[in-house]
């Protein structure tokens, strides 16, 4: 056991309140003995009662059965061990065997096991539990409700682990809703699931900035909200007035943070509303962050189909090029082989109706896992030159499996198309960046309209 930790027993407690006692008293008589000689330079004697407490030493407990009890939230344990305002600021220390890269043992170094001090606060640990009733004890004992232990107060536990009553007592108990963690994070900023919504409501409730930033990129809550897909956390924090147009140090914005992140398809869903309500808010969607990517660039990276097209409603650039040259096409073109059952084709499809310039050939070579991706880009072509970009890629299996499709590519190649076909590029060509919309206002059948939005045909012709 360290020199600065001891065991909890009753005589223990006793000295340390007797040694406490001593001290201030120590003290008291200190500050009249300077008050005697500085009397003319006060305008009144003050009360000993009101002299400050001196600076306590820091206390430092490894006991099993204290962590248990706080642990557990044994609230009769926690009543018995914590008595007063020294043994409530407690510092809880653990020490873990952790893997670290050494170089001492040898001239290549080993991974070692070493011994890793963590401290916390029994505030902090019946915090983040939920233990209202723990918690609530200790306060009232003096437990320091914005002590910053182990780099973050009880608050940010409380928060972080969605455990509103004891947010709300804490709040009441007068706990700092700005307060900054040592990682520079604000409790608002560790409301990262849904369950932390009531949390974030009585943060805001208390008095919490919503444009408070983070101190390493400066993001802001609303763009953590964003980047988790936090459909209402969103929609709280416009309501209390979220800069919408707010760049973190990297330039990004939260839509763009939203349509970076939504990279998986099961959460797609919550993502899409998220960007709907930040663009209903008048987010701006031709925005770069960061590499130069707008939105849409990230939006296709992604492969999400609803987000791409209601960019595009919103005005987004088609052909926009990054830092490293790409398009928004680009983007949707490199990510085909990972979203082959997102149905890339669709996002492909969307951006040809929005205005995006024909596709490089060198890029088809993206296309070898999804011929469905292929055709419509084929399609836009009034002819194929060539297939050497592309045909060298496609495994063998997935040749085989539609073997229809690509004869048919290989015969068209320096082959005239059909007239239909011919007119269909035309038309295209001519509504141009109008041709997700004009193609309805055509007073042609609806097979012939069918026909302009390229449809998959599982071959050429």
């Amino acid at each position: 056991m360290s020199r600065e930790t001891f065991v909890f027993t009753s005589s223990t407690l006793r000295a340390l309140r007797l040694q406490r006692e001593m001290l201030e008293l120590d003290e008291r008589r200190r500050a009249a003995s300077r008050q005697s000689v500085s009397r003319r330079y006060q305008p009144a004697p003050r009360s000993l009662l009101y002299l400050p407490k001196p600076s306590r030493r820091p206390q430092y407990c490894r006991d099993p059965a204290v962590h248990n009890a706080l642990y557990t939230g044994d609230l009769p344990r926690v009543r018995h061990i914590f008595k007063d305002e020294t043994t409530a600021n407690l510092i809880v220390e653990t020490v873990t065997e952790e893997l670290v890269w050494s170089t001492e043992l040898g001239s290549t170094g080993l991974w070692v096991l070493s011994p890793q001090k963590k401290h916390t606060s029994p505030l902090r640990i019946l915090a983040a539990r939920g233990y209202r009733d723990c918690v609530k004890h200790l306060l009232l004992q003096g437990a320091e409700v914005d002590a910053i232990v182990g780099g973050k107060a009880a608050l940010h536990d409380s928060c972080a682990h969605h455990r509103a009553e004891c947010t709300r007592l804490l709040l009441s108990f007068g706990a700092n809703p700005n307060m900054l963690s040592e990682e520079g994070l604000a409790p608002l900023h560790l409301c990262t699931t849904q369950e932390t919504l009531p949390c974030a409501q009585l943060l805001l409730e208390y008095g919490a900035l919503v444009n408070q930033y983070t101190q390493d990129r400066r993001a802001s809550p609303l763009q953590v909200a964003a980047k988790y897909g936090l459909d209402d956390h969103v929609k709280l924090y416009l309501c209390y007035g979220a800069n919408i147009a707010h760049r973190n140090r990297e330039g990004e914005t939260a839509l763009n943070a939203a349509c970076a992140s939504a990279d998986s398809p099961e959460e797609a869903g919550r993502y899409y509303r998220v960007v709907k309500r930040l663009l209903d808010g008048g987010a701006d969607v031709q925005v770069a962050g960061r590499k130069n990517h707008t939105p849409l660039h990230n939006a296709c990276s992604n492969c999400h189909i609803r987000i791409v097209e209601l960019l595009l409603q919103h005005g987004a650039d088609a052909n926009v090029s990054n830092c490293a040259g790409y398009t928004p096409m680009d983007c949707a073109l490199q990510a085909v082989e990972d979203y082959l059952e997102g149905e890339p084709e669709q996002v492909i499809a969307t951006l040809l109706s929005y205005g995006a310039a024909p596709v490089n050939p060198k890029m088809l070579k993206f296309c070898a896992l999804s011929p469905q991706t292929l055709e419509v880009i084929l399609n836009s072509y009034d002819r194929i030159l060539s297939c050497d970009s592309w045909v060298g890629s496609v495994p063998p299996e997935v040749w085989q499996k539609h073997q229809t499709f690509y004869d048919s590519a290989l015969w068209l190649v320096n082959q005239p198309r059909p007239l239909q076909h011919l007119a269909r590029c035309a038309v295209r060509k001519q509504l141009g960046v109008r041709c997700h919309q004009g193609i309805a206002q055509l007073k042609l059948p609806s097979s012939l309209q069918d026909y302009l939005r390229l449809p998959l045909e599982g071959y050429l012709k």
